[in-house]
Order: C-alpha cells, then structure tokens, then sequence
C-alpha cells in the first residue's frame, strides 16, 4: 500500500517536473521558433487542445484497458515528445509535436488521478491532495531546474533530453508498484463508447471549472494586476504569482488533514469562502499588502478543490475512476485555459480590475454549486 502511494507520488511529481521544465524555457522556444507573442500563444493554445482531446479518451480507454497501460503509454510518450520539442526548427512541426505533448499529459493526467483514487480507496481516508502537493512541488522544482539550465546556457535539445531520460526511468520504475485495477467491462458498467458527464458529475465538472478559471487567472494575470493595476514594479510584481503558487503548495500540503478533519462538502464551502474573500479584498483595495493577503487566502481557498473534486468524481457510482475523473476534468482544465484569454478580452474592454470580478463571480457560483448539488460527499472512502 505504502509503495502503492510512493509510485503514484512519483508519477504526479515527473507530471509536474518536466512540464515545468520545457514551459520555464518557452522565452528560449519563442526565440528558437522566432514566434511572436499571438503564434505562441497559439502553440500554447494547440497543447491544451490536445489535453481536452486526451481526457475523454483517455477515460473510456481506462474503463476497458485499465489505468497501468494508459499510464505506461501516456507516461512515457509525455517524456519523448517533450525532447523532441527543439529537434525540427519548423514551427508547423512544433505544433503537431506541443499537440501530442498536450494530448499524451491530458492522458496522463486522467490515468494517473485513476490510479491515486485505486490507492486512497486502500486508505479508506483521503489522500488525494497529498498527490497535488506532489504535483506543486515537481513544478516548483521543474521551474528552478528550468532556471538554471537557462541561466548556464545549456542548449534547449539537451536540457530537454536530460529531463525527459529522467522522467522516462521514473516512470518506467513507478508502473512496477501500481494498484492492479481490473479492467471494466461494457456490461458491468455499460460503456462501449464515450459518455458524457452525469448528472452527478457535471456540477462537480462545473465547480472544478470555476476553481481552475481562477488558477488560470491568477497564473497568468496577478502579477498583471500587481504592476499595471496597484502600480507595483516588475520585482515586487513578481511576488504576487508567487505568494499564490506558495499558499496553493501549503493548501494542499495541509489538505487531507482538514479533509478528513472536516470533510469534502465542508471544506469545499470553506474553499469557496476564502476565494470569494481573497480575490474581494486584493479588487476592493488595489494596494500592496491586501492585494499579496487577498492572493495567498484564494492560494489557499483554491488549494483542495481540484483534489476533492477528482476523488468524489472517481467515486461516483455507475462510472469507472478514470471515466468519473475524465468526465470532471475535461469540463475543469477548459475552465483552465479558456478562462485567461477571456480576462484578457475583458480587461481590454472594461480594465483588468473589473475583468477579475468574472473570477470572484465564478467563486461565487463555486459557493451556491456546493451548497445546492453536493449535499452528501463523504469525507472516508468507501
């Protein structure tokens, strides 16, 4: 059980580790491409488009294969087509290549949260946050390691190739000590093609949404605000994304505790409380210090969301894990990378403070979601 959990901790870890690595690099890639802003975003745009692609298949793939070989498959194509990033200065290759990037993590993504459900149903306790802890550390650490690779010059095809060696062993390692899930087949679960989201699934799929709208937009814009809207420098700007990435990192370090402690529906509404009041606080004063408070209370409030809302997709009955958590994250990583761009298109029509109120809006239909869809999740296992 205890190897069982190290080898999916692993898996969450090289996930965040070598994605991390390559986007810390993307300045480099946007030179090596010569790409302008809008073609990168562009290219950024076609990797999530293979996620989204990904995690429905990747769920009924799992319902029928198991989650073992999907994560072998997805796991191991992630780390090969991350070196392969630099190989072919050609832009449209890049983009075919970032496509399957995105498509095999999006996979990877679904089949590993599959297997970390396998594991906690073994704990009859949740530890799903455990494993997001996991996953904030590997992109930190992938972030530095990026850093300085950058900064002695080591050349991108190597970097790349370094990482994903590294990534390949570990999950190769990894697959030995995974929960034997069975495969399901059509007739114990009835599903011989792709579903959409149940009634059960689709408020969770729409809580998620909201709460990674607002990881989204604290990643890509709150050290915005902090310069162009509170008048900060770039330096001082800076902490902002990272007072935010710190409290989600401490959140989900703390977050089983006050799980079990309180439960999912409870701590989903204390979620929803602290995001509403953090991201209230940093618009109704606009200045240093409330702003840096106001981020690190929704770093906090934002914390476990993700992880309750894929432990009670994966436990809902009449689905599979994988196909339960496919169905919840492919409405939720939309939230994710659809949510920046529209904050960007707001705030070019109203200014970016009133376009975060869209945010604070969706924190607050987080609140009335929980309290009108999720009356009964249970915090043990069953």
């Amino acid at each position: 059980m205890q190897k069982a959990r190290i080898a999916v901790s692993t898996l969450f870890f090289v996930n965040g580790f070598v994605y991390a690595n390559w986007t810390a690099r993307l300045p480099e890639i946007q030179r090596y491409f010569g790409l302008d802003n809008t073609s990168l975003g562009t290219l950024l745009l076609v990797a999530a488009a293979g996620a989204l692609t990904a995690m429905p298949l990747a769920g009924w793939i799992t319902a029928s294969q198991g989650t073992k070989r999907i994560i072998l498959l997805a796991g191991l194509s992630f780390c090969i087509f991350v070196a392969f990033i630099p190989i072919f200065p050609n832009v449209y290759l890049a983009g075919a290549i970032l496509y399957f990037v995105g498509f095999s993590t999006g996979a990877m993504d679904v089949a590993m949260n599959g297997q970390a459900v396998e594991v906690e149903k073994l704990y009859k306790k949740a530890i799903m946050s455990s494993f997001h802890a996991i996953f904030s550390i590997g992109m930190a650490l992938g972030a530095g390691s990026g850093a300085l690779f950058a900064k002695f010059g080591i050349e991108l095809p190597i970097h790349f190739l370094s990482i994903s060696i590294l990534g390949l062993i570990s999950i190769v390692l990894a697959i030995f000590f995974l929960v034997p899930d069975s495969p399901i087949s059509q007739n114990e679960e009835g599903e011989s093609s792709f579903r959409l989201p149940t009634k059960a699934i689709l408020p969770l799929g729409i809580i998620g949404f909201c709460g990674m709208s607002g990881e989204g937009a604290m990643s890509d814009w709150s050290a915005i605000f902090m310069n162009t809207v509170v008048g900060q420098n770039e330096s001082i700007s800076a902490l902002a994304f990272g007072t935010f990435g710190v409290s989600m990192t401490i959140g989900r370090i703390f977050g089983d505790y006050f799980t079990n402690l309180v439960g999912k529906r409870k701590l989903l509404i204390i979620d929803s409380i602290l995001a509403i009041l953090g991201l209230g606080l940093a618009l109704a004063f606009a200045t240093p210090f409330p702003t840096l408070l106001g981020f690190f209370i929704i770093g906090l409030g934002l914390s476990t969301v993700v992880p309750i809302v894929y432990s009670t997709a994966g436990n809902t009955p009449g689905v599979s894990p994988s196909t339960g958590i496919a169905m919840a994250t492919t409405i939720g990583y939309a939230g994710f990378f659809v949510g920046p761009p529209l904050i960007g298109f707001l705030a070019d029509l109203a200014g970016l403070r009133l376009a975060l109120v869209f945010v604070w809006s969706l924190f607050i239909l987080m609140f009335l979601l929980v309290l009108r869809f999720i009356p009964g999740i249970q915090t043990k296992q069953q």
